[in-house]
């Protein structure tokens, strides 16, 4: 049964949905979020470049999170030694 609610750009020719494929995947929200702009980038509008710019928006947000994360982990760290 098709689902309405569902864009025909997040569907692959094979029938998987873009939302399926992320939830698979366990991704975080910024990978999954340029992942599904990704998979849609060549069928939503006529150019790719917003959609893959979108997708390249998220990844350096995710890059971001990593970063603080790495960052909070060493002054922790830090804290953490002997005085």
């Amino acid at each position: 049964m098709k689902d309405n609610r569902i864009p025909h750009y997040y569907i692959g020719s094979n029938g998987y949905e873009a939302r399926k494929v992320v939830s698979g995947f366990d991704l975080s929200y910024n990978v999954g979020t340029a992942t599904t702009y990704l998979l849609r980038c060549e069928r939503k509008h006529s150019s790719p470049v917003e959609c893959i710019t979108k997708a390249i928006a998220h990844l350096e947000f995710e890059l971001e999170k990593i970063e603080e994360a790495n960052i909070k982990h060493a002054v922790k760290s830090v804290r953490e030694l002997p005085q």
